[in-house]
């Protein structure tokens, strides 16, 4: 079986990443951007509204 990931984006300095929902926090929690270490709820680095609604259902 394989695993959902969802897409990232961040809003600041436009870095894309891909990450596996159960290795993120959950989606209101505050995530910090490995990039350039801007501070956001991680829903707000959902590329899409598909990638939250993906967080939400299998993340931890």
């Amino acid at each position: 079986m394989n695993e959902a990931y969802v897409r990232l984006l961040c809003p600041e300095c436009k870095k894309e990443w891909e990450s596996t929902p159960s290795g993120l926090p959950a989606h209101d929690t505050v995530f910090h951007c490995p990039n350039c270490h801007n501070s956001r709820r991680l829903a707000e680095f959902a590329r899409t509204d598909r990638d939250l609604e993906t967080m939400k259902s299998l993340g931890a």
